[in-house]
Formats: C-alpha cells, structure tokens, sequence
C-alpha cells in the first residue's frame, strides 16, 4: 500500500492555501478601506467606539506605522517597488516550504503588503483608519489597517517560530552528548 503524503505537504495544495489566505487578506483589507472611505467616513468624522480605540481617516504616505514618508511620486514608485521585492521574495520561501505554520506567517505578510501596494497604486498613500489612543511610555501607535495588522501579525508569529525551533534544536542538540 502507497503511503499517502499528507495534502499540505503537495506543492499545488500548499499553494493554493497561501493563495487563498493571501487573498482573503487583501478582499478583508480592501473591503474595509472601501467601507471606510465610502461610507463610514462620507464625511470625514472621527468615530469612537472604546475609550481607547477610534475609526479615524487619515492617509500613511510612507509604510507602516508612518515611516519612511513618500511625498513624491517618486517617493511613491521607490516604496511600491521596495514592497513588490520583498513580496517577491517572500513567495519564493513560501514556494519552497512545506511548514504549515511557515505557509500562513508568509501568506498574511504578502496578503498585507499586497493591500497596502494596492492603495499605493490607486491613491499614492495608504488609507489607515484604525487609531489605538493608548500612550506607553509617552507613545501611541499611529493609525493602521487590517493589512498592517496581517503584516504584523505574520511577522510577530514569524519570529516566534523561529525563536521556538532555535529553543527545540539546542535543546536536542544538548541531549546529543
């Protein structure tokens, strides 16, 4: 009897899988910024809903959080580009990997890059309207979308794989000897 690999570990399932959560990513993303600017915020009105938490319209022109601002259309097409080749090369480690886990941190850092370099492209900015008003040491968070939350997410989960597979090979290492 044939052993049966398991349906993630075939290239064609796994790359329909992170094309799927890359794409749910991006319709969430978009669904969410058209919703925002075309009826939530029609007009433009700040929305509380928790003491800490407002939906907010405001333009990113740079990446994430507000860094790296890009006020010119040059500015614009460098952070496009900066953003499709680490997408690119982000899809080529999730083309050579069979970690599941891998496959879904990789998929919602693409999905999130990819909505972001959608607005980019459509508006030479990035609509954020998420804004967490709560001050650590002085600092808050600027406002964010749901492509920034994937992005994060993915990366923060990203380097908590790695930190836990770095912890189980020294560990297995250490049993060697």
């Amino acid at each position: 009897m044939a052993h049966k690999e398991h349906a993630l570990s075939q290239p064609l399932c796994r790359l329909l899988w992170a094309c799927l959560i890359t794409f749910l990513v991006i319709a969430i993303d978009q669904a969410s910024k058209a919703w925002i600017l075309y009826d939530i915020m029609n007009p433009p009105t700040v929305l509380p809903l928790l003491p800490f938490l407002d939906i907010i319209l405001t333009w990113n022109p740079g990446v994430g959080f507000g860094l790296f601002k890009a006020h010119s259309l040059g500015g614009v097409i460098a952070l496009t580009v900066l953003a499709l080749t680490i997408s690119i090369s982000l899809g080529t480690w999730l083309w050579r990997t069979t970690d599941k886990f891998l496959l879904v941190c990789l998929s919602l850092i693409i999905g999130g890059a990819i909505g972001n370099i959608i607005d980019r492209l459509r508006f030479g900015a990035v609509l954020d309207f998420i804004y967490v008003h709560l001050y650590i040491f002085g600092y808050h968070f600027p406002a964010f979308n749901v492509a920034d939350s994937a992005i994060s997410v993915g990366a923060v989960l990203l380097l908590l794989e790695s930190y836990m597979r770095n912890k189980n090979d020294s560990a297995h290492s250490s049993n060697k000897y």
